[in-house]
């Protein structure tokens, strides 16, 4: 009897993990997935993903997308994601700092979180006084070398780093690890793509890393001006939050 009811459990897990897996394949840019995408991602056949999708879409995990045959997130899982940024608190009181921001630097100002496979965009606020706007979209998960994740992984553990290179070739492993702990020891983050740029530091709270918060922009960039006051609102935000210990978002100098 023991061992049947082990193996019970033990297949009751599989199915949660395997719920959170399916729900982890949404985004901003995957809005709906089939049965046949869902079964190519996870490894499941199509019968048993179908049928996942089906319980799930009983359950208000998913519903019923509007191509044929697609599942999109459903209002159950709206509601949790609602509550769940509503707990944040960084999340409820950085849209005046993201705002003054911006307007400062007329550079669009984001602040990420941390999700299940690395920073997930919490908040945005457009810079549009230029003629390039650069943006992201909340609920974009960032590449694991965006300068937000380079510091997510700076203030995180080894797990976080393993899962982020699972797959990753030698070399642009190694080159992350170098920006890491390029990050880890300045403090803040700059990653710098063709001519676009992006800068990052990080948020604390009395617990530890709360958030993080950038800054997007496109050609010239006066850096030092621009990391003071990045650094200056991370600070903020940081001692709004009860951070008062080492390892705090640091002064450019």
């Amino acid at each position: 009897m023991a061992n049947s009811e082990d193996a019970t459990s033990t297949a009751d897990i599989r199915a949660v993990a395997r719920v959170g897996q399916i729900c982890a394949l949404f985004g901003p840019a995957v809005v709906e997935l089939s049965a046949a995408d869902i079964a190519e991602a996870t490894g499941l056949n199509r019968t048993t993903a179908y049928r996942y999708c089906a319980s799930m879409a009983a359950a208000g995990i998913l519903q019923r997308g509007e191509r044929r045959g697609t599942f999109a997130l459903g209002a159950l899982m709206l509601e949790l994601g609602v509550q769940a940024l509503g707990r944040k608190r960084v999340v409820e009181i950085a849209g005046p700092h993201l705002q003054r921001l911006r307007t400062a630097v007329r550079m669009t100002a984001v602040l990420s979180i941390k999700g299940t496979t690395g920073p997930v965009v919490a908040l945005a606020e457009e810079d549009t006084s230029r003629v390039v706007v650069m943006t992201v979209h909340p609920g974009t998960k960032l590449d694991p070398t965006a300068a937000q994740s380079q510091l997510m992984l700076a203030y995180g553990d080894a797990a976080d780093m393993e899962l982020a290179t699972t797959g990753m070739p030698a070399a642009q492993r190694a080159r992350l690890e170098t920006d890491v702990y390029s990050a880890r020891r300045q403090g803040y983050s700059v990653v710098w793509n063709d001519s676009t740029v992006a800068v990052a530091a990080p948020v604390f709270d009395d617990k530890g890393l709360a958030a993080t918060v950038a800054l997007l922009g496109a050609g010239e960039l006066d850096l030092d001006a621009t990391l003071e006051q990045l650094l200056a609102t991370a600070g903020a935000l940081s001692e709004e939050l009860g951070h008062r210990g080492e390892g705090g978002p640091r002064a450019v100098g």
